[in-house]
């Protein structure tokens, strides 16, 4: 490959990626039911907007889900697949379409690994910061360590329900990684794939 190809790919997957991340950001953050007041739930909704909006005209939501977010995101990211997959001489869309999703799903798990990260650290070093990232990043993980805490509750004043929710990440994260493997999934060209 030239470095003209790894330059534009580099270009268009930071764009494309970090774009890709801002609209499941958005969407995940509709699910839990984050405070939209929040400085950063205000910018996500901000950068969304533009081509959002217009989309959901369109399609519409989904017992409370909002598909025309998942839409732009999975579009969002063919498009960056796609493109970079021009680059190298890689011209079809279905396996790009089937990598996209793959990688939507890797990034999901990649989010809440990092937001769990930051919880258990924010539990230990500052557990009362009004901090807005901090605040989202605990809003967002706390539907998903919910059913794992009703099942096992904190222990002495310790909550271990993170454990297992790792574990359940790391399985997801394993059987995605099988399934890009089984499609081929180039991880230069699929943005959000381990």
């Amino acid at each position: 490959m030239n470095p003209l190809s790894q330059i534009g790919i580099l270009i268009l997957q930071t764009l494309g990626g970090l774009y890709v991340l801002v609209v499941m950001l958005r969407f995940l953050l509709q699910v839990a039911r984050a405070d939209f007041y929040n400085p950063l739930s205000q910018f996500v909704a901000k950068a969304t907007n533009p081509l959002l909006l217009p989309l959901r005209r369109v399609i519409p939501g989904l017992l409370g889900l909002d598909l025309a977010c998942l839409v732009l995101a999975l579009a969002a990211q063919f498009a960056t697949v796609f493109l970079s997959g021009l680059f190298v001489g890689l011209l079809n869309p279905v396996a790009a379409l089937a990598w996209s999703a793959l990688g939507l799903a890797s990034l999901v798990i990649y989010i809440y690994f990092a937001c769990m990260i930051a919880m258990i650290v924010i539990s230990w070093v500052a557990p009362y910061t009004r901090q807005p990232a901090a605040l989202l990043a605990i809003q967002l993980v706390r539907p998903l360590c919910a059913p794992v805490q009703r099942i096992i509750p904190p222990m002495g004043g310790i909550d271990i329900s993170p454990i297992f929710v790792f574990l359940l990440l790391n399985v997801a994260r394993v059987l995605i990684e099988n399934a890009a493997a089984q499609l081929g999934a180039p991880r230069l060209l699929v943005p959000g794939l381990f």
